[in-house]
């Protein structure tokens, strides 16, 4: 029978593809591979860019498109077989990578191309994946001798490894822990749309009666925002905070505390054999940001600009709750509910007002009608495409010459067996073929929204409705890509601290009045959202930004000065640095037994290590960059195609300030960041 993973033209065939397939495909491409790349480096005498950097890249996009469906798979329909083979892939494709970056003759070749009479010919992206392959060359340890590039190798692997066992940790405690509950009167304060789903998982998982309470963060956010059972709210926070960890009710059973202390020893030692003296140092190699100094600087001056209005706002939530409702003490779990009480006390407002006028179908078209206003882009659905999950659906991007520039996946709900959060990953990325065709970009939008129930209409939060917005930036970013190199399109090549730009910088028409009216209406009447309701959606829109704000910078902080301070004689200090970050910034002391870093995926099986700054770095880059459509109005289509020449269709293949001046005409500034915050200079 033929592997549909090696006969793929296009779209992955997700239906026909088996864990059996897996191993076998993965297996046959990286003998080609090697075999290909040694035969090029034996033939080709002049290296240049068609009879090598071409050919590679063309063998790197066969391999990527293979692996993709799989490792997206094995985080949205996850199961044991899937998990199983998935896994024995990681370290054999951890090696091909080493071994590649390892490898002299290529670098060699690549280095004579720099130097070569051609390197001059090329255009600024073609220069730019040299350039970047051999700075990457170098942070794969080709400089090394032969022992410590054997050492570097088996700690690539192994970190793969740690990596994914940490990720499935966390999906495994998240899926373990449950609730059934048969009495209404347990569930008082819930709103009714999210008791449906609820209910609706009940029956999903075989109970006739009664809801269903699980750690996925639409019911996890629902309990903890609304329900008035501080017992109910103790017992579901309890369950979360410790997820993964050697406290709470699966003390143990897939304790990541070990699993961090791997990771942070081997990101360690890879730096140390690459001449950085820390992780941080390494992570930023590739980064905008320039030394340890000035990211540190950075986090701690939003936290003094921050601080003051922080505690404001926490000294106001205890006196609401002790005044109003007579809560002498705020715990951990009380925080949400009577924050959204002050919320609907001072703003006469809750994400609950709001959710009538966000049904699915009128938000996405709405998303696309604000594309459309910005950049020229029209959007059509395709329903004859293989999905892996019947939520799933497909589309289509074209621009105003009617020319088909992107692709995507959405996958909008959560469910059992599915990784939580949002992100966008890509499917096939956009590249110049041998044949001169073009690759059209392809992204996999991922969210975990409240599924519908029944056959109604999902309403989304406010807050979904950015998230949505958020991730489409990001796909935008990488389907929009003008560049025909892989090594540079899209969002390849682009530092990671500037790669949220594009996302942050789509939140903000979930704001504008202009934007919302032509999505925001409800389900039922078709009416757009109120002027009272909007007005009262603006006065609310930065209530608690302050707390928000510090609990960002405890984030960065945290994942900064662990990878910055690793001492090997002492271990990562996990809980300890958290402490001592805590005590610099932030408002909030949870429990001693709350275990957030254990779930912390962002930073131990994300992209983030030493660089969950970026958010805030980039998002000061995204509100500036937002200033200029304030100031021009925000359909103002020639703004936005500036945005999308300087930005959207330039990928990596230039470095990200340069392009953000071309944009902006200055280089960014902190005012307009500080000012959508509510925060003040």
């Amino acid at each position: 029978m033929p592997n549909p993973l090696l006969q793929m033209t296009d779209l992955p065939p997700f239906h026909a593809i088996k864990p059996a397939h897996v191993g076998p495909a993965i297996d046959e491409l990286l003998a080609h591979n090697r075999a290909e790349v040694a035969r090029l480096l034996n033939e080709v005498s002049e290296p240049g860019w068609s009879n090598l950097v071409a050919p590679l890249e063309s063998l790197d996009d066969r391999l990527n498109r293979v692996w993709s469906p799989v490792s997206h798979m094995n985080a949205v329909v996850n199961s044991a077989e899937l998990r199983e083979v998935y896994e024995a892939c990681l370290p054999r494709l951890s090696d091909y990578a080493t071994e590649m970056g390892q490898n002299e003759r290529l670098y060699q070749a690549f280095e004579k191309i720099k130097n070569g009479a051609e390197y001059g010919r090329l255009n600024t992206a073609q220069q730019k994946v040299i350039d970047d392959t051999l700075r990457d060359f170098h942070l794969s340890g080709i400089a090394l001798p032969p022992e410590k590039k054997a050492r570097y190798k088996e700690l690539k692997a192994e970190l793969s490894k740690l990596t994914t066992k940490f990720s499935n940790n966390v999906l495994d405690a998240t899926n373990e822990w449950n609730m059934h509950l048969t009495d209404r009167r347990d569930l008082a304060g819930i709103p009714e749309s999210s008791l449906g789903m609820m209910k609706q998982a009940a029956e999903r998982e075989g109970e006739k009666k009664g809801w269903w309470i699980s750690l996925e963060f639409p019911s996890y956010y629902a309990v903890m925002t609304y329900a008035d059972s501080r017992e109910l709210r103790q017992r579901v926070y309890e369950a979360y905070v410790t997820r993964a960890s050697e406290q709470g009710p699966d003390a143990g059973r897939w304790d990541n505390g070990p699993v961090m202390e791997q990771i942070l020893n081997i990101r360690h030692e890879l730096a140390a054999l690459l001449g950085f003296a820390n992780y941080a140092e390494r992570s930023l190699a590739t980064k905008m940001a320039e030394d340890p100094k000035q990211v540190i600087d950075f986090l701690r001056d939003l936290a003094a600009r921050s601080l003051t209005l922080a505690r404001e706002e926490l000294d106001e939530l205890h006196a609401f709750a002790r005044e109003q409702h007579g809560v002498e003490q705020l715990q951990a779990w009380d925080m949400s509910y009577y924050a959204e009480k002050l919320r609907q006390a001072k703003y006469a407002i809750s994400q609950e007002d709001v959710k009538p006028y966000f049904p699915e179908e009128k938000v996405i078209g709405g998303l696309f009608e604000v594309v459309k206003r910005l950049y020229g882009l029209s959007i059509y659905e395709c329903t004859e495409v293989d999905v892996w999950h019947d939520d799933v659906r497909f589309f289509e991007i074209f621009d105003s010459n009617e020319q088909l520039r992107g692709r995507f996946f959405l996958d909008l709900y959560a469910r059992p067996h599915k990784r939580g959060g949002a992100w966008m990953d890509e499917c096939i990325g956009r590249r110049l073929r041998e044949d001169g065709t073009v690759q059209t970009p392809t992204a996999y939008l991922v969210c975990n929204f409240a599924p519908p129930v029944g056959d109604k209409s999902a309403l989304f939060s406010h807050d979904e409705v950015q998230t949505l917005f958020h991730e489409f930036g990001h796909g935008l970013h990488h389907m929009l890509t003008t560049v025909d190199y892989s090594g540079v399109s899209g969002i390849n090549g682009v530092p990671w601290d500037a790669v949220e730009l594009p996302s942050q910088f789509m939140e903000n028409w979930c704001w504008e009045r202009e934007a919302l009216d032509l999505f925001a209406a409800h389900y039922e009447t078709g009416e757009k959202i109120p002027d009272g309701l909007y007005n009262k959606m603006i006065a609310a829109k930065n209530f608690q930004s302050g707390m928000q704000m510090v609990r960002q910078l405890e984030f960065a902080l945290f994942d900064f000065r662990l990878h910055l301070e690793y001492d090997p004689t002492k271990g990562g200090r996990i809980q300890e640095i958290l402490d001592e970050v805590r005590a610099e910034v932030a408002v909030v002391r949870p429990p001693e037994y709350n275990r957030f870093q254990h779930g912390f995926s962002h930073i131990f099986a994300g992209g983030y290590a030493a660089g969950y700054y970026s958010y805030k770095w980039a998002e000061v880059l995204s509100a500036d960059a937002f200033s200029r459509f304030e100031e021009e109005g925000i359909f103002n289509s020639a703004t936005g195609a500036s945005f999308m020449e300087n930005i959207l269709e330039m990928g990596g293949s230039r470095e990200p300030m340069e392009l953000f001046i071309e944009f902006r005409g200055r280089k960014p500034t902190i005012d307009a960041l500080l000012q959508h915050s509510g925060i003040g200079s």
